[in-house]
This record gives C-alpha cells, sequence and structure tokens, in this order.
C-alpha cells in the first residue's frame, strides 16, 4: 500500500483510490481504470488496464491502485477570520483624471471595466497576445522580431516588446541607467487556460439527425462544468494568399453560440449520473442534418456573387471539417477559396460575456480568469511603471506564456528558452553576454512568478489551512510549498514585502493542507533555469478550473497596484538585500 499526492491518492493491490475531501467525513473512493490520476502532477491518465503502471507524459512517474484501510479521515473545519470590508466600487472613473504620480496612488477601481472588457473580447490565446501587442504599442513600446539582430534597436530609456508563436510575449523597459549585469526585475505568468480544441479532422459522422464536432480537451477541460454552456468558436487560421504565396495567421472569433454539450435528464437514471466518456459522451452538438450550402463549384461567380466561397478541394484542410463551420470561418475572414485555407486552430469557449455579480456588484464573474488575471494585471503594471523604470539603472520584463496548464514544455512555454533568451539578448545590446556577465546578471535579479491561488470557500472552508485563506478584494496572496512546488522562501518573501510596503499593498498567504496536493506555476522551471531569486504570488480566485471562475471586482485593479510598485520599487528593494 502506498499513499501519494501527499495522502490524497491511494494505491495499493491493482487498483486506485482517491480521498474524497468534499465531505465533512471524508474516506477514499475507488477510481474507475479510465479516470486514474497521476500520482505526482494528479493529472488524468487513463489505463486499458487497471492492474499495470500507467506513465504520466508530464511528470513521467508510475502508479497503480490499491484498496481502502479501514480507516477513514476526518477533517475538521475552521472558522474564516473576519475580513475587513472592501472599498467602495466606484462604476465610473473619469477619463480626464491626471495619472497618479507613483504605484501606491494607484485607485484599483479603475481596472475594473477594462479588465471586463479584455475577459469578454479575448477568448483564446492568440487574442490576448494581439491584444497585449495593441496595447503596448499604444503605450509606445516597439515591437521587436525574434528572427531579427536587436543590439542596434534596444537602447537604454526604451521599451519593447516580442512574441512567439502567436501565443506567447515578453515585454521589458530599459532603465536610462542601465548596464551589462545589472539587476532585471521579472514577472512571469501564463495567459493559456483550460479549454477544449478542434480535433486536426473535427468532421464527425452525424447522429439521430445531429450535426456534431471533433474535439479534445485541453489540460483538465471537458470536466462537468462544461456541460450545457452555450460555446462559441474562436482561434487562429492560417492563411494562403494565391497571387503573393504568403502564408499568414489570422484570428476569428465567432462570438455566437455554436455548440453545446447536452447532459442527460435524471429521469434516465444511472447512464445520467456518470462518469462519463469524454470521447463518446461528451461531443458537442453545432447543428441539425439538413442545412443548405453556400459553396459553389463555379469561380465565375465569385465575380458576381460577393457572398459566394469557391468549395474546397478534396485533398485540402477544409474538405476534412464540418461544411457549415468552414463556411462561418472563411465568410468571417472574407475568405474566397476554401481551399485556402490552410489550417486553423480552433476551440470552444464560453461566450458568456464577464460580469459584475452579488448585491453590491462587488464580485466579478468570468471565463478564463486562470491565469489571465494575473498576466493582464502584470502587463498594466509594467505600462504604468514604464516611465520610473527607465529613469532608473534596471530592466522591467514581463513574460507571458502558453501552455503551462499542460506542463510548459513546447517552445513558447516557461521550459523553454523564451526568457532566458530574451535576457541574454537584451544584456547583449549593452556589453558581453558572457557566462560571467550572465552570472552577475541573473544574481541581481528577481523573478515573481504570477499565477492565480485559492480563495477561501465558504461552504468547503474545511479543506483549507488554517490561518492560509486568502480573501477576495483583499490583496496578492503568496503562495509557498514545502516540497518545492513553489519557489517562495524567507528571502523572496521579506523582498516582496518590501515592495508591498513602498506600494501600500496588502498580502495574504496560501499553502495547501498536508493531505492535499499542492498545483504548479512557472516559477519553478524559470527560477531553477536562471538561477534568480523568485517568489509565487497571485490573485486569489474561486472555482479554479471550472468553466467559470469569481474574483472580487477590485482584485485586477489591486494586481496592477502590487506589479507597478514592483517594477517600480524593486532597484531599492534590492538594494536592501545585496548580501542574499
Amino acid at each position: 500500500m502506498k499513499d501519494v499526492n501527499n495522502g490524497s491518492i491511494r494505491l495499493t493491490g491493482g487498483r486506485q483510490y482517491r480521498l474524497n475531501l468534499f465531505q465533512a467525513s471524508s474516506s477514499f473512493q475507488p477510481v474507475d481504470s479510465n479516470e486514474m490520476r497521476c500520482s505526482t502532477c494528479s493529472r488524468y491518465i487513463s489505463s486499458s488496464n487497471a492492474s499495470s503502471y500507467a506513465e504520466c507524459t508530464f511528470c513521467t512517474s508510475n502508479y497503480s491502485g490499491i484498496p481502502p484501510s479501514h480507516s477513514s479521515i476526518t477533517i475538521q473545519s475552521a472558522t474564516p477570520p473576519i475580513v475587513p470590508e472592501p472599498p467602495q466600487f466606484v462604476t465610473a472613473v473619469s477619463s480626464s483624471a491626471a495619472k497618479p504620480a507613483t504605484a501606491s496612488d494607484i485607485k484599483p477601481e479603475d481596472y475594473t471595466n477594462p479588465f471586463l472588457e479584455f475577459m469578454t473580447d479575448n477568448p483564446t490565446v492568440f487574442h490576448v497576445v494581439d491584444a497585449f501587442g495593441t496595447r503596448l504599442k499604444a503605450n509606445g513600446f516597439v515591437e521587436l522580431s525574434e528572427r531579427e539582430d536587436w543590439t542596434a534597436k534596444v537602447k537604454a530609456g526604451g521599451k519593447y516588446f516580442s512574441t512567439r508563436n502567436g501565443s506567447s510575449l515578453m515585454a521589458f523597459v530599459v532603465g536610462k541607467g542601465y548596464k551589462a549585469g545589472n539587476g532585471i526585475a521579472m514577472c512571469a505568468g501564463h495567459i493559456d487556460a483550460l479549454t477544449t480544441r478542434l480535433k486536426p479532422v473535427s468532421t464527425k459522422s452525424n447522429r439521430e439527425g445531429y450535426v456534431q464536432l471533433g474535439v479534445a480537451p485541453y489540460a483538465g477541460a471537458l470536466n462537468n462544468t462544461w456541460w450545457d454552456r452555450d460555446l462559441g468558436v474562436a482561434g487562429r487560421v492560417m492563411v494562403r494568399d494565391l497571387d503573393t504565396n504568403k502564408t499568414t495567421s489570422q484570428l476569428v472569433k465567432l462570438e455566437w453560440p455554436i455548440a453545446k454539450i447536452p447532459t442527460l435528464a435524471p429521469h434516465f437514471g444511472t447512464p445520467s449520473l456518470g462518469p462519463f466518456n469524454k470521447e463518446t459522451q461528451m461531443v458537442p452538438i453545432i447543428g441539425l442534418e439538413g442545412a443548405a450550402r453556400k459553396f459553389t463549384t463555379d469561380a465565375a461567380s465569385l465575380e458576381v456573387n460577393k457572398d459566394a466561397i469557391l468549395a474546397p478541394k478534396p485533398e485540402s484542410f477544409a474538405s476534412t471539417q464540418p461544411p457549415r463551420l468552414v463556411e462561418l470561418v472563411a465568410k468571417r475572414l472574407s475568405i474566397k477559396d476554401a481551399s485556402t485555407i490552410v489550417d486553423w486552430e480552433l476551440e470552444l469557449f464560453d461566450t458568456q460575456p464577464a460580469a459584475l455579480i452579488g448585491l453590491d456588484q462587488e464580485l466579478l464573474s468570468a471565463c478564463r480568469i486562470d491565469d489571465k488575471i494575473c498576466s493582464w494585471a502584470a502587463l498594466e503594471g509594467l505600462i504604468y511603471a514604464a516611465d520610473a523604470v527607465a529613469e532608473g539603472s534596471t530592466v522591467a520584463l514581463g513574460g507571458f506564456f502558453d501552455d503551462e496548464e499542460i506542463g510548459s514544455k513546447l517552445r513558447q512555454g516557461a521550459a523553454g528558452n523564451y526568457m532566458p533568451v530574451t535576457v541574454e539578448r537584451i544584456v547583449e545590446c549593452f556589453g558581453n553576454a558572457g557566462r560571467n556577465t550572465m552570472g552577475v546578471t541573473y544574481a541581481n535579479s528577481f523573478l515573481l512568478s504570477a499565477d492565480v491561488t485559492h480563495a477561501v470557500n465558504p461552504n468547503f472552508d474545511y479543506v483549507y489551512l488554517e490561518h492560509h485563506k486568502p480573501h477576495l478584494n483583499v490583496g496578492l496572496a503568496i503562495a509557498a510549498d514545502s516540497n518545492g512546488h513553489m519557489t517562495t522562501d524567507a528571502v523572496s518573501t521579506s523582498i516582496l514585502k518590501s515592495v508591498a510596503a513602498k506600494s501600500d499593498c496588502k498580502l495574504q498567504m496560501f499553502q495547501i493542507r498536508n493531505d492535499s496536493r499542492s498545483g504548479g506555476t512557472v516559477g519553478p522551471m524559470l527560477s531553477a533555469a536562471m538561477g534568480v531569486r523568485a517568489i509565487d504570488a497571485g490573485i486569489a480566485q474561486l472555482s479554479m478550473h471550472s468553466i467559470r471562475a469569481t474574483v472580487g471586482n477590485l482584485d485586477p485593479g489591486l494586481g496592477v497596484k502590487i506589479f507597478a510598485g514592483y517594477f517600480e520599487h524593486y532597484e531599492a528593494v534590492d538594494a536592501e538585500f545585496s548580501s542574499t
């Protein structure tokens, strides 16, 4: 018998049992062989033989199952502390207000509505990077291409950004007094989220008169919160220009509800209770058979009928996709020949807009909050603090990554070389970027790994560690873990506390109980790769990994305030810790 995941999974006798924490008196319950989890990261891993070992792709750890012991685990509930009332929410902000001089003067309520709009407008990682780039350009940042040499372009006092794969972005500000070897204040978050992606061939045979769509879960999506939601389609499309023979990436967003994954009514008894097969029982419906097509096979008709779209050739990518979906995408992108769609990366998203909820609108509900809220706040903080950073002698760098939810092990993920290479290229613009100079640079630098953490849920407060229960509308929560899943230590905590004091911000603390498993962030892999001091801290949210989550209405602005303060004050704070 073996207990793993801090005791949340028990393995023995060819079976796996999982601790059900969501009961006042909890015990181990058997797990179906198709719903087994990795013993390290707890991701789902299917196994055709419950008695055999199955390997987790991301952790390369093995597990098998076990029968439960005769004893059960009881978790005592605790009374949550009294939290001060949040500041009164302001629904409108004067556009003529003067920009505050320092981060401590930021009013969190100024950022509530902009965040709502951002979350509603940008459902995919590609849309987020595009929106970030537009925002940066509007504030004087110059785009750099990874394909080009930066040495003649990056100057002291300048503001720059680059992108990779259209799904990750680096933005940085160089102080006027910067010299190679000086410190870099880095902040890293991720902008991917649990989602459901179209399969390479998404056409499926119609069943019972319904048109369905072939999809696959990204990370932990297609969980129970995806049932009966109104789902749109968005992503990027690769389009070939037949005149120039160039292929470009274009964003598309079909924002109205197109797909739905219907539940089975409880009247049917046991089949409606689950567990459910994600391949066969969670297939989205996108329409009914028999709807008219708009494709034409006559190229000449394109000249007289502006709505006509040339039918895809049999060997083309578009011929493997649902015809009516191809038509919609082609029409939205003004594509006249469906065969020029070379490929696409499309996904489903909940079309319900981000909204304020609660009696006094003190709560904010949205999809894909993890971890777009921290990344958005960090970007806004960098923009806000840019002028102050430019007057100093350090660099402020924000890195926003794809693929965190699936392990980060792609070139646009945090385990790739994007952030270290960006740092090296910046240093090289101001001198030698050899091993000695880079060693000094990293020793003088700091990483704030910004990812959401768990706000206390009043209905399940007994699963939280006493005195480690973050609340909404209070401030950033430092995330700690005794087993190194987080980068937080005494030095980095002291540094962030000093930043918070200078920025007039409050901090909270979160750590998981010993009988639960900790999540992970991009922090440990980046800190290990560069050897920089680091801390994990993020905005607390309810319902992590649900299709829709909740934060406080002031939390986006509170994030902007602490991140702006971090970039603004890092040089002074680092001087306080020169011996660490």
